[in-house]
């Protein structure tokens, strides 16, 4: 691992620390909120050595954290998107995004759709990592049923 990925991961930490704080997270919720974007940016550098598609390192990592979130919901008795909010900011495309703006109003279509493809598949990848895990979560969490007399 280069000295610029271990900065990326602590970059990840420190800005979801930013939005906990901006979100009014407080006590040791925020610094679990915060670690959470240390994990989510520290999975998806290392998956990078393994699996060159981002979009599908995406979905893996949203994944991954959403489950984070839901467990640690449950052990800090608070909301999951208290965590989930926080611990994905460093995820979001913002990058792909604002090049995908850029060549629409530089009038380079081919460029443009190449990008907006790009964002699409991320975005795309990032709700459907949440959405499966808090899937399996709501099974795996449910309380079972219990039969009145």
């Amino acid at each position: 691992m280069t000295d610029a990925q271990v900065i990326q991961i602590i970059t990840g930490f420190i800005g979801s620390l930013g939005f906990a704080i901006l979100f009014n997270v407080r006590g040791k919720k925020m610094l679990f909120a915060a670690l959470g974007g240390l994990l989510s940016w520290g999975i998806f550098v290392l998956l990078g050595f393994a699996i060159e598609s981002e979009a599908v390192r995406y979905f893996i990592v949203a994944a991954l954290i959403s489950l984070y979130a839901e467990v640690m919901a449950r052990v800090l008795r608070t909301p999951t998107t208290t965590f989930i909010m926080t611990a994905l900011i460093p995820l979001i495309p913002g990058g792909s995004l604002y090049y995908t703006m850029a060549y629409a109003l530089e009038s380079d279509l081919t460029r443009f759709f190449e990008k907006g493809v790009d964002t699409l598949q991320l975005a795309l990848a990032l709700a459907l990592g949440v959405i499966v895990a808090a899937a399996a979560a709501k099974i795996v969490f449910r309380k079972p049923y219990r039969k009145e007399r």
